[in-house]
């Protein structure tokens, strides 16, 4: 039997990357982990209690007093660079699940307004540019502007009011974000259709790095109820992504909270959910199944405190995650289970400003029936993950579009508290 479990604790970085700063030179600070460790002994006035995360090896990859050192159980941890453009919650599930994000690029729609409304005015739409601005109103109706709610560059949307026309068919909004999907040169491009205050050039607005586009927030969609919202994604082969490759091998695929939502795999069970909660009851329900497995499950409720810069509420949501790893690691005991756990970018709750950040992050393998510790070299990129995972479950590596399985074959004797 063998089984895999990656658990993404969304936004948890441990430390920026060298090229963190080329957005925001503040960002070259960031720290999501010690940044949270060293808020709660103020803001909670104790240590904060991870003692899972600690015997998974996060204090040997990121040293701090509040996080042991040693650990009975047989890990093996380092830090991996994101190994695509930005730090995007998309990008990352995607190339640590294996994709090839090398040919997509972080760019303003600015950059591309005549390629966009050429294709736009080649699929049978009308395109102008609002009031000069750097972005397009087709049809009269919707939309299609920068994504002001990640960092700049990142995805593109296309926004209208459901009042004025309808999110499916031919003319529809997502025919619109289709159109667009075929030229840009993004991550995303996210059709969203909401029912608005007002008229949606009243919700225009400049963003950071000379960005364009509609505060969704104020515009009251997320208010008003009845959202519709579909990421279209850079073209992926999504059959030679980790989930697609287990499926096809005949091992049963669990996908749990955001994962379930970005992760392509007809086979797979989904189990969508946002509470912490609840992502871990689906895991931990989705391991007691008998017969090999892999889960890969995402907790998006941290991701969501470095948004509002609750730097407190982190911290309590990482105790939370930690409480839910125990169980997992008690039920991964049999030899060639795997545990990894590991994030997407970073997120610093105390960075201040709203957008994700780019960090390491930790990658954290309980191996059962392995000696000692094993001490991984840097990996390059997310990816390399994916390749980690599907080695331990019996798969091809190379079968996946990139990354290269982790590991040294250097051990150090187990060290005990």
């Amino acid at each position: 039997m063998a089984r895999t479990v990656i658990v993404v604790i969304d936004g948890f970085g441990i430390g920026a990357m060298p090229d963190a700063g080329v957005q925001r030179p503040g960002d070259l600070a960031a720290d999501t982990c010690g940044h949270v460790l060293d808020h709660a002994r103020t803001a909670l006035g104790r240590p904060l209690r991870l003692p899972v995360l600690g015997a998974l090896g996060l204090g040997l990859v990121h040293p701090h007093p509040d996080l042991d050192r040693r650990t009975r159980l047989p890990v093996a941890a380092g830090r991996a660079a994101l190994g695509y453009p930005g730090a995007d919650t998309f990008a990352g599930h995607q190339t640590m699940m294996g994709a090839d994000f090398s040919r997509v690029s972080v760019a303003r729609l600015a950059d591309h307004l005549d390629e966009v409304a050429d294709a736009l005015t080649a699929a049978g739409h009308r395109t102008e540019r609002l009031e000069g601005r750097p972005l397009l109103l087709v049809d009269k109706t919707v939309l299609v502007h920068d994504n002001l709610e990640a960092d700049p560059g990142i995805n593109w949307n296309a926004s209208g009011s459901l009042e004025d026309l309808p999110f499916d068919g031919d003319t529809g909004i997502l025919a619109i974000a289709r159109a667009v999907r075929a030229v840009a040169p993004v991550a995303r491009v996210i059709a969203v259709g909401g029912h608005a205050d007002g008229p949606l050039p009243g919700f225009v607005r400049p963003g950071e790095g000379g960005t364009v586009g509609l505060d969704t927030p104020a515009t009251g969609f997320y208010r008003n109820g009845k959202l519709r919202v579909q990421h279209l994604g850079a073209p992926l082969d999504h059959t030679r992504q980790l989930p697609a490759l287990a499926a096809g091998a005949g091992i049963p695929v669990t996908l749990v909270g955001k994962a379930a939502d970005i992760l392509v795999c007809e086979a797979a069970a989904r189990r969508p959910a946002v509470a912490t909660s609840d992502v871990l009851d689906h895991t931990l329900e989705a391991v007691r199944a008998d017969g090999d497995a892999l889960v890969v499950a995402n907790v998006q409720e941290t991701d969501l405190a470095g948004h509002q810069q609750d730097a407190t509420r982190y911290a309590r949501l990482l105790e939370q995650v930690d409480a839910g790893l125990a169980g997992l690691v008690a039920l991964l005991s049999a030899p060639g289970d795997r545990l990894i756990v590991t994030g997407d970018h970073g997120n610093d709750p105390t960075i201040g400003h709203a957008h994700h950040t780019r960090e390491y992050v930790p990658v954290l393998i309980h191996r059962p029936g392995e000696d000692g510790i094993e001490l991984l070299p840097d990996a390059d990129t997310l990816a390399d993950v994916g390749a980690t995972a599907a080695r331990s479950l019996g798969l091809a590596p190379e079968q996946l579009a990139t990354g290269t399985p982790l590991h040294t074959g250097r051990r150090t004797p187990a060290l005990r508290p």
